[in-house]
């Protein structure tokens, strides 16, 4: 089964996503295809690079960044959401009176656009 993720809890407070990553993990092992995550809402702050939890705590910005790179899993980062929360990318600066950006690497900036997109070539979508 095709699957795409739905992650509207922020990384820490809650246990949206630390469970949502924890499913990816899970559905990889048994050979489904995990397509997509999509962060909303408060979700997007699972992109924000300057996030440091303590130093025995574990790094969910890192963990979905090694979700990226070891299995080639798109995460999306919608763009209004994120741009409210201030999570952005360096391209964006330009309007903007700040020096450098903070959108984490393996994260991509998109619109609802892509969720749609993902949830029409996917058989199911998962929210947490």
């Amino acid at each position: 089964m095709n699957y795409t993720i739905l992650v509207t809890g922020p990384p820490y407070g809650t246990q949206n996503s630390s469970t949502a990553f924890l499913f990816c993990q899970s559905l990889l092992k048994t050979k489904h295809i995990l397509h997509s995550v999509f962060f909303y809402c408060d979700g997007v702050l699972n992109a924000n690079n300057m996030t440091t939890p303590a130093i025995d705590e574990f790094n969910l910005i890192n963990a979905w960044q090694g979700l990226n790179k070891k299995h080639q899993v798109k995460l999306y980062v919608c763009n209004s959401a994120a741009l409210r929360r201030g999570v952005i990318e360096d391209e964006k600066l330009l309007n903007m009176n700040v020096k450098k950006g903070n959108l984490a690497l393996s994260f991509q900036l998109s619109g609802l656009i892509e969720l749609a997109k993902s949830i029409k070539i996917c058989d199911r979508i998962i929210q947490f």
